[in-house]
């Protein structure tokens, strides 16, 4: 099937790109929000916010430095502050100083029920823990609920909705680091990621380049040695991601900006990424862009 085009409309509720955002898409009855921290208190007019929904809160862990995430429900209580009330809460929780800004799902027609929001509560739960780009910072993991296959095939048409506005809105928490890419000639196939390769004497390292930079692939063996020609970003991205390196070996994918702090990463010394990383065939990126 042919990849189709999608519009969707965002509002500048604030009249600025770091202020509130609103968006939505036609025909659906979905509505996101993309709410500051410091901007909560300007949402109080809001019904939609009053209504059930999910949230998630977005910040950056003070001691390791990595994207987090903590995503949530609420339902609509009595005295009307549903979502909204929620995120006061959290707002006033000391433990969860973390976050700077949060984005919210409800519904134009206040659909959602206990069950609804439960189900979209878990998806996107297992969604952001599959990606791995975030932290996901809940405790335990939300229930599934027992929804009617026909309520199922409803929800996760919502969940396609919201995993392209949550991208729109600036977060890709739900995108994997590598993807299939379909092929434009041949629309009814996809095809992986060419994969590439860097091999030294004590390197035996495997990536490849994506939308967002290069990722190194879980498994590859990097040099533990770091030379004084190491840029101090590629030391600090060592340290980092110390915690995914267990006897010089990957234990998860790494996304890095550049092929050339990928290289340098894995061999703990200045590398240029585009003669560095080859194809099978032992062809430079380099000579691949040219």
């Amino acid at each position: 099937m042919a990849v189709r085009g999608k519009n969707i409309s965002v509002y500048l509720m604030d009249g600025d790109a770091t202020g509130r955002m609103k968006a939505t898409i036609a025909n659906w009855t979905g509505v996101a929000y993309r709410i500051p921290r410091t901007a909560l208190d300007l949402c109080k007019d809001r019904d939609d916010l009053k209504q059930s929904g999910v949230y998630f809160l977005f910040g950056v862990d003070d001691q390791s430095g990595d994207n987090v995430v903590y995503i949530g429900q609420a339902g609509a209580r009595k005295n009307g502050e549903g979502i909204l009330n929620r995120l006061a809460e959290h707002k006033r929780n000391p433990d969860k100083d973390y976050w700077t800004e949060a984005v919210v799902f409800t519904t134009s027609n206040n659909s959602f029920g206990p069950t609804e929001i439960s189900y979209l509560e878990n998806r996107f739960c297992g969604m952001a823990q599959s990606a791995k780009r975030y932290t996901v910072k809940n405790g335990n993991d939300p229930t599934h609920g027992n929804i009617t296959e026909e309520k199922e095939s409803e929800l996760e048409e919502f969940v396609d909705f919201a995993r392209l506005i949550m991208g729109v809105l600036g977060h890709k928490v739900f995108e994997p680091l590598v993807k299939p890419v379909v092929v434009e000639e041949e629309p009814e196939t996809v095809k992986q990621t060419p994969v590439l390769y860097f091999e030294t004497k004590r390197v035996q390292a495997t990536g490849c380049v994506v939308a967002d930079g290069f990722v190194v692939i879980k498994g590859s063996r990097l040099d533990p040695t770091i030379s004084k020609s190491c840029p101090s970003n590629v030391v600090e991205f060592r340290q980092k991601f110390s915690s995914r390196i267990i006897d010089d070996v990957l234990t998860e994918d790494v996304l890095l900006p550049s092929p050339s702090a990928a290289a340098s990463f894995v061999s703990g010394s200045s590398r240029n990424g585009k003669i560095t990383w080859k194809t099978a065939e032992g062809v430079a990126i380099g000579q691949l862009e040219d």
